[in-house]
Order: structure tokens, then sequence, then C-alpha cells
């Protein structure tokens, strides 16, 4: 082998696609005086220099081959997904596109063109068993005296303090201090900040990355909060009407109005009322719900580092940001984000203490699995969710040499996560009926006998649930757009591609993690296939809503995967900018389709669905601050109308339920004041009466922005007034 010439030098400069072999000289060639050098060493060298040759020749190869493959199953897998788009639904041209990206995204994986994000490796230590028994012991027995204390459904000073301390001392002996953080250096660090206070701040463009994703989660969550959506239900009524108990000093543990509530809601919305001065209103509910949905997203950037890497976690947070799904379920006021918020959590501090073998992750998984238990009904698969997750970490060679004391540790994970359940305990034990009603009614055969056999309802619920973000999320308009996919057309692709790769992933290199993340999915939407009884209700997004949590990291998996394949492959620096504005593309397009879906498509169902009871509440509100009061305004029932506790709220008056059977108008008689009539238009017979009772009344058709919601205002006098006696009929 040759010495490169200086033309050889000049030429590999000018034309960065040939790279030459760069030779060092033997030392002896330039004058050193080293000891002689053997022909069979020489020739060694000779090879190694080769075949260093040979694998740059390659590298070069690799990173300046078009990645045909991947562009092309991503783009097949999007088209696959439009064609499922209910305007252009063609389902055998969809399954075979997606059958083609599948196989292109195959051949992309065999030549190391779209390869995800590795995962962090395990560390090989295994979990500290030590602990402070003496404080453990002292807990026992304050665990039952705490759940004696919590009878009678109420949280008391008493109560709480001897809850608060019983989890004091529970954390206090399982918990082991950093050596690095312990007091005494803390401690020393505080003094030196007050002696030297100074604080330096590194703006860099991860930060701006960071907090341009970050304004555009609050955009899409924030924006038009008050107006989407622009009506209560009965469901919200149920809740406010919780909400005023504890306002008026009735500290429940489980709210039983409405077939049960559990109380985490409850007791954020009272907070909320109170210090906002948002009162007992809409808006209330949907502050807390939005903040629950927003407070998760830091728990998903922190799964996504854990499975990845930042830009993974990045991708994540952006996805789910703007998503529809995540974002209607918190808009409309119910407990349905607390679902999510609490999995995040829950999951990523499993996650990383079976990886880091650090016992206190697996304590803040416990405590963030028992709080899940006082938020949403649905999170109680969430138990058995871990349960699973552990019995997989333990039947793969990730946990060779470190299962029994990981074993021990997810025993203090469960034993945490029940003392933080403990009051919730308590009340299941009292009133199990009431505790379980909900679930009851759904899985068995308690409201309504299987309409069909209970395994095929299963398997047929499971494949609905499965296909959800391709085809149909459901039919509920309260928190969807019925008939639609649960995902945008991006998404859904890259979702779809992500669980492909983690599935052949899976099979070639057995990691236990990629397998749950696959499993977790169907595992956290089992509240919703679990409605055998009602399989008509599945899917919904509500009770499918913790598995947000693995999909759209799956879908970040994906696309980080793809951006950085071509990042890495860009041989100018306009090669560089491919993956940048791909990375828009795809970005722009996802946020255009989810802006719609939200602030469009599903703002228009929900108020064509939902009744008027805003508008009614503003007439009465209106009288009552004129000629009349809150006490002579009546609404008159009707079947499927307005729920009147829902007029009262709105008029202004959260307590007061304004409805008036039509059998009772008579009773108003005696009332000398201006009084106010609503009824809905067809209830001729409810006009008819009041015509009878009261010749000399108005009446008049109010005319909703929306179609079909029209009411009737019959308008009485005072006694004392000189109004017109003759009935008249007016349009307003």
């Amino acid at each position: 082998m040759e010495e490169p010439s200086i033309l050889d030098y000049l030429k590999s400069k000018l034309n960065p696609r040939r790279h030459p072999p760069v030779i060092i000289p033997r030392p002896e060639a330039i004058g050193f005086l080293e000891a002689p050098v053997s022909p069979e060493q020489r020739l060694i060298e000779d090879q190694v220099q080769i075949s260093e040759h040979e694998l740059a020749l390659e590298r070069v190869q690799v990173r300046y081959s078009w990645p045909w493959r991947s562009l092309l199953a991503l783009v097949l897998a999007i088209a696959a997904q439009f064609l499922l788009e209910p305007a252009h639904r063609t389902m055998s041209t969809a399954i075979f596109l997606y059958g083609l990206a599948t196989v292109f995204l195959i051949l992309a994986i065999l030549n190391k063109e779209w390869v995800i994000a590795s995962l962090p490796d395990d560390t090989a230590q295994p979990v500290p068993l030590e602990f402070k028994r003496y404080y453990l012991l002292i807990s026992l027995p304050l665990i039952v005296l705490a759940f004696l204390a919590f009878g009678g459904n109420r949280f008391t000073s008493l109560n709480l303090f001897i809850w608060f301390v019983t989890l004091a001392l529970v954390l206090y002996a399982l918990w082991l201090p950093d050596v690095n953080r312990n007091f005494k250096t803390r401690l020393n660090k505080l003094f030196s900040f007050l002696k030297n206070p100074k604080i330096d701040i590194h703006i860099t463009p991860w930060f701006w990355l960071v907090l341009l994703v970050t304004g555009i989660a609050l955009f899409f969550r924030y924006y038009w909060l008050n107006q989407v959506p622009g009506e209560m239900f009965s469901d919200h009524a149920e809740k406010l009407l919780d909400v005023s108990d504890i306002l008026n000093g009735k500290y429940s543990i489980f709210f039983p109005r409405n077939t049960g509530r559990e109380a985490i809601q409850m007791y954020l919305t009272a907070t909320i009322a109170t210090v906002l001065k948002t009162g007992l209103s809409f808006i209330s509910l949907k502050l807390g719900t939005t903040l629950a949905g927003v407070l998760t997203l830091p728990y998903i950037y922190k799964l996504g580092k854990e499975i990845g890497n930042r830009w993974v976690a990045i991708l994540a947070v952006f996805l789910t940001g703007i998503a529809y799904w995540p974002n209607v379920i918190s808009r409309v006021g119910l407990r349905f984000p607390l679902y999510p918020l609490f999995v995040a959590p829950t999951l990523y501090y499993l996650i990383r203490g079976v990886r880091t073998s650090k016992r206190n992750d697996f304590i803040l998984s416990g405590i963030a699995l028992g709080l899940s238990l006082h938020g949403y009904t649905a999170a109680r698969i969430l138990p058995f969710v871990v349960v699973v997750a552990f019995g997989i970490y333990l039947i793969h060679k990730q946990s060779q040499g470190k299962r029994w004391q990981s074993t021990i540790a997810f025993f203090g994970l469960a034993f945490v996560s029940f003392v933080v359940f403990l009051p919730l305990f308590r009340y299941m034990v009292d009133n199990p009926a009431m505790f379980d009603y909900r679930v009851l009614t759904r899985l068995g055969t308690s409201e309504q006998q299987y309409p069909g056999p209970v395994v095929l309802i299963f398997l047929s619920n499971l494949w609905k649930a499965e296909i959800m973000f391709f085809w149909d999320n459901g039919s509920t308009w309260v928190h969807s757009v019925v008939g639609r996919p649960a995902l945008d057309v991006v998404t859904a692709a890259l979702y779809f591609l992500g669980s492909m790769q983690l599935l052949i992933r899976y099979i070639r290199q057995r990691h236990w993690l990629d397998l749950f993340l696959l499993v977790s999915v169907p595992l956290l939407m089992l509240p919703s296939i679990l409605s055998l009884a009602f399989p008509i209700e599945n899917p919904s997004l509500n009770r499918t809503g913790g598995a947000i949590i693995p999909v759209f990291l799956i879908a970040a998996l994906s696309l980080e995967g793809l951006l950085r394949m071509l990042y890495n492959r860009a041989n100018t620096r306009w090669g560089v900018v491919l993956p940048i504005v791909l990375g828009l593309a795809l970005g722009g397009v996802s946020m255009a389709q989810n802006y719609d879906l939200v602030f469009n498509q599903y703002n228009n169902q929900f108020m064509a669905s939902a009744w008027n009871s805003t508008e009614i509440g503003q007439v009465i509100h209106d009288f009552a601050h004129s000629i009349g009061s809150e006490n002579s305004a009546y609404v008159i029932p009707f079947p499927y109308w307005v729920d009147t506790r829902l007029v009262g709220i709105n008029a202004g008056y959260p307590v007061k339920d304004y409805a008036l059977a039509q059998d009772q108008l008579s009773t108003t008689l005696p009332v000398k004041q201006a009084k106010l009539f609503i009824f809905k238009d067809e209830d001729t017979k409810s006009l008819d009466l009041l015509k009878q009772l009261y010749p000399q009344g108005v009446y008049w058709l109010f005319q909703s922005k929306i179609q079909g919601k029209n009411f009737y205002e019959f308008l009485v006098p005072p006694v004392q007034s000189d109004f017109p006696q003759q009935e008249t009929q007016s349009t307003n």
C-alpha cells in the first residue's frame, strides 16, 4: 500500500464523496528509531488498515444512499390512513396500502435505514433490601387505626392526621436516602447560596424548542376553553352538586350521587372555584380537568427519555399536546383526564425503577398508583397493568440476578399504594355495591343481560378497541367526533409503523420493555373493552384514556427514528434541511387536522347535541335582575329536554332547580310578583294550561342560535301592574 499523495489529499477535499484511506507511515519510514518489525506483524498492520478502509467505505455508502424504503413506507401508511378518514373511506385499498407500508418498513429495517432509538441499558445491580424496621412496625397498627377512623364516608381532621402520619412513617421506613444529597449537604448549599446568591441561567436552542412545544400544547388545551364545548349536560350538574357539598362542609371520601364518583376532581374543582373565584360553574370544572391534561405532559416527556432520548420525549409531548383525543377528554370537564394523568407517573417510575434498581422509584410508582384509584373509575385496571408489566419483566433475561430483590421492591410498591388507597378501601368494605356499581353494570349482568356469548363479545370489543386509532373511536358525542378514528392521519400512520418496529425489535432482541409497550395499549383500554353487557359503549375515548401514554410514545419513537436517520445521512448542509422540512410538514398537517377536529367538528357536533341550558339560564338571569326574581321563574320539564338544574347554574343560582311539573302550574297562582314560565316549543299542552291560568299573560318564541333548540317564554305581569289583559304572540 502506497502513501496518499498531495493530489489525493486535494481531491478528497474538493470532492466530499471521495474519502481515500489515510495511512499513517510506519515510524521507521519517517526516521524514528524503533524496534524492528517482523513480517508477520507488518502483515497484520496492513490487514487492519485495509479493514478500516473497507469499513469507512461502507459507512460512506450507507450514509449517502437514498432512504427510499423508509420514505415510501411512510407515504404508503399516510395514504392508507387518509383512505380511512370518514370522507374518503375505502377499506380494502387502505388495508392493501398498509400491507405494502409494512413490507417496505421491514426492508428499511433490514437495510438499517429506519432504526428507532435504543433502550437505555439496565443496571446490573440488584435493588437494595434494607429498610427501617422500627418505623415500619409502628406504621402497621396505625394503618388499622386509620382504617377504622375512615368510617362513615367522611374526611375529618382526625382521620386525615392519622393517615398522613401513617403514610409518612411508611415512606420514611422504605425510602433510601441519597448519600450525595443528604440534609447536611443541602443545608451547606443553602448557606452558600445565601452568602453569595447567584443563579446561572443557560438559554440554549433546546430551551427554545421546549418552550415552543409547550406553548403549542397550551394553546391547543386552553384556546376557546370557555366556548369549546359551550354547554353542560346532566353529569356536570351532578359534579357541581358534589362540589357544593364540599363547599358547605360535607367532605366525602366517595360521592355516591349518580352511581358514584371518586373524590379528586371534586376537591380540585372546589379549590379552583374558591381560589380563582369562578364559583360553581362549567369553567371551574374545565380548568381542573385541563390542568390534569397539562400535568400529564411532563411525565410523557420523562417517559420519552426513559424509553429513548430527549428527541423522542419532545416529539411525544408535541404529538400529545396537539392531539384531538386527549384534548376533548380534558375540555369536557369530567374526570376522564385523571386516568392518563396517573398512568404516566406510575409507569415512568416503575420502568425507571426496574432499569436503575432504585427502590425509591418503586415507592413513587406506588404513590401514583394509589392516587389513581381516587381519580377515575377506569384507573382501577392500573394495578393489574402494573402486575402484568412486572411479570413480563421477570420472565425476560433483563431480570437475571435481580428477580428476588425486584420482587421485594414490587411488594413495597403495592404496600405504599394500598396505604394511599386506604380511605377508599374503607368505603369499599362498607359499601361494596355502590363502590362496584359502575364496574358490575358493564362487566356483569346486574343491569342488563349479555346480548350474546360473552367470549365473542369480548373478542369483538377487543378488535374494535384495537382498530379505533385507525377506524372508529365510538358513538359518544360527549367526548368524541362520532365515527372517526381516534388519531389524526399522521399520528395514526406513525403509531402503526412504530408498533411494527417495536414488534420486530422485540423478536430480534427480546427486551421486556418493547413487549410491555405493545401489550400496555390493550391492557389500558380494558375498562372500555370489558363493557360486556353494553358493547355499544365500546370503544370510548374516556375509558381508553390511559392508552394515550403508550400510543403517543410509540408514534414519537417512529417519528424520531425517521428524522434522525435522514439527519445522519445528510452529506451536505442542504441535506440537513430535509429532516427539518419533513418534520415541520408532518407537524403542520397534524396540527391543522387536530385543530379542525376540536374547534370545528367536535364543537359543532357537541352544540348540536347538547341542550341550550345557557340560553335559558341567561333569560332567567335577565328576568331576575329586572322585573322579577329568581324565585318567580320556572322551567316546565319535557321528556329528553334540558336538565333544569343546569338552568339554575347558568342563571347564577347553582343550587336551585327550576323545574315545575305541568300538574303543579296552579301552585304559582298565589305569587303576586311577575312570573316567567319557560317550556319547550313542542309542549303545546303547557301553553294551553298557562293560557287558562293566566289569560293576561304574554308569550313569545325564543329563537336559539342552534337549530332545533327554540323554546317559549310565557310572562305573567305582577298583580299591581297595568299590563294588557289580552293574549299576544310575537317572535324574538
